[in-house]
């Protein structure tokens, strides 16, 4: 589970993203497309068309994180863009959180290919 203080910031890019995308890249989208500086300390999400991968693109101070995620199975519980204009989403670092671990923000519930282990 990642875990992250409630004062950073999270945007969602709202549209899909080719997963072979690296570090520059990424950095080039978060610039052009999504309007905003990707030194800022903020973590930039993105995702693939099926919502099965995700990457975090982050800028430490000292040097860039890229973190990824590919489900086995299933789907992360995407955001759905009411407005097709809109080209990025902010989330609190909770609800990523929640996204990364199988909970369906739409309904509070874990998602089908969750699971957790116990003990």
């Amino acid at each position: 589970m990642l875990s992250f203080s409630g004062s950073l910031k999270v945007f969602i890019a709202l549209q899909p993203c080719d997963m072979r995308a690296g570090v520059g890249t990424l950095q080039g989208m978060v610039s052009a497309q999504l309007q905003d500086d990707p030194r800022s300390g903020s973590l930039f999400v993105f995702s693939n068309r099926r919502h099965s991968v995700l990457k975090i693109l982050y800028w430490d101070g000292s040097g860039w994180w890229l973190l990824a995620k590919r489900l086995e199975q299933g789907t992360f519980s995407w955001p759905a863009v009411a407005d097709p204009a809109q080209i990025k989403l902010a989330l609190a670092p909770q609800a990523l959180a929640m996204l990364t671990d199988g909970i369906d923000l739409r309904g509070a519930k874990m998602r089908p290919w969750y699971e957790r282990e116990t003990g």
